[in-house]
């Protein structure tokens, strides 16, 4: 079984250890942090700070925002400063791939890192965004993923990360659709054929607008909610009571929530995905897995008190 669908506790990451072996560990406290930007609306320190708390790890986390135009020379100065490892978010989960000596088998197909361990032997790298999606939509909001049809709106970083994982999860068919429908066939023709494929599941790439219609679970893993541009499909994706998943969170969300829900559809935000991915990427990290449905349950409180 693959990572996304191993209960937690069980499984351990290609090139994962028991600790985390570079920099800073094994003498006191580890530095982590979540490199982008923006960060400073990121939830990450929260998450980890909570994790840290439960297992007792000697873990502290922050956020390092890096210029647009220098993303690898902001990474390398925290890590020579210190740090054992941190999460990338956009834009530079493709650029994170290439810093990486060793990347794991699902960092590989997808081409993209959001997940960094500057060991002393050379820099893992992994990606747990799909691990983490796929664990959202089947443990926290109880829908089954095999069998399904799935519609993944984009094919930037977060949709690279998601289809492996999805695709493991034997979903019946699987559409990637995006503005530049060039980009999305790249990245079903580089899954095509992959690991994590089963044979069962049919893989297709479309543009917005032909990319069909009554799918069980959408997930917008495009750039609009950021953007603050409407939903870039036609509701007749939505299946009556179909799952609406936004990658985004918070004020970002709303508008892709609002939309699904109006059509009939359950919307979903990405907190759960968030502290999912947080929590294998911990456990890369520490070789420690935490629970995650206090983290949620606190995480959920937090975003809607502020």
């Amino acid at each position: 079984m693959s990572a996304a669908g191993t209960p937690q506790g069980t499984d351990r990451p290609t090139g994962s250890s028991d600790r985390a072996t570079g920099p800073g560990a094994g003498a006191g406290i580890s530095r982590y942090a979540v490199a982008g930007n923006p960060v400073e609306h990121s939830q990450s320190p929260f998450i980890h700070a909570e994790f840290a708390r439960q297992t007792g790890e000697p873990v502290v986390y922050g956020r390092v925002l890096c210029p647009l135009d220098a993303f690898a020379v902001t990474v390398r100065a925290f890590a020579s400063g210190g740090a054992s490892g941190c999460n990338v978010t956009m834009p530079f989960k493709f650029a994170a791939f290439d810093m990486v000596a060793e990347p794991t088998a699902r960092a590989r197909l997808a081409g993209a890192c959001n997940t960094l361990r500057f060991d002393a032997e050379g820099w893992h790298g992994d990606n747990t965004d799909g691990a983490g999606l796929v664990r959202d939509i089947e443990h926290n909001a109880g829908v089954r993923i095999r069998g399904a049809r799935v519609l993944l709106i984009g094919a930037g970083g977060g949709a690279a990360g998601a289809l492996g994982p999805m695709l493991a999860a034997g979903a019946r068919e699987i559409v990637v659709a995006n503005r530049t429908a060039e980009r999305a066939e790249a990245l079903v023709a580089r899954h095509a054929t992959g690991s994590l494929r089963t044979s069962k599941t049919a893989l297709h790439a479309s543009a917005l607008d032909t990319c069909g219609a009554g799918f069980d679970i959408v997930v917008n893993a495009s750039s609009s909610s950021v953007a603050g541009v409407p939903v870039p499909v036609s509701a007749a994706v939505l299946k009556p009571g179909a799952l609406a998943i936004d990658m985004m969170y918070g004020p970002h969300a709303r508008g892709f929530l609002a939309w699904a829900e109006a059509h009939g559809a359950r919307g979903r935000d990405g907190l759960g995905m968030l502290v999912e991915q947080a929590a294998e990427a911990f456990f890369f990290w520490r070789g420690v897995r935490p629970r995650t449905d206090g983290v949620l349950a606190a995480l959920r409180e937090r975003v809607d008190a502020a």
